[in-house]
């Protein structure tokens, strides 16, 4: 992929509750610029995962810059992040994707 931004994020993002001012959070991540308490949900990175949490610390490393990845959901802590997860699982169940969150995130 060329050079562009750090990541790239899903259509219809999932937020944090505590999450506030999201424009300038979307921005700095994309741009690689640093955050306290900021974590972001990423398609996995291995081929047996789905979904993994990391800081966005990570996103500044200089592989994202060129192999962006997906941002599905951002949230001020790790347990948020895991409600956000938790919250995705609930609704791809719902909708017959049992334990298939990706399947679930790109039909949407």
């Amino acid at each position: 992929m060329k050079k562009g931004g750090f990541c790239q994020f899903y259509k219809d993002i999932y937020w944090g509750e505590t999450v506030k001012n999201r424009t300038i959070v979307k921005w700095k991540l994309r741009m690689g610029m640093g955050q306290f308490n900021v974590f972001c949900i990423t398609k996995a990175q291995g081929i047996h995962d789905q979904l993994d949490i990391i800081h966005c610390a990570f996103l500044k490393q200089k592989y994202y810059r060129y192999h962006p990845v997906m941002v599905y959901g951002i949230a001020k802590s790790y347990q948020e992040a895991l409600d956000i997860i938790l919250r995705i699982s609930q609704e791809a169940s719902i909708k017959g994707y049992d334990g298939r969150l990706l399947e679930y995130l790109e039909s949407r």
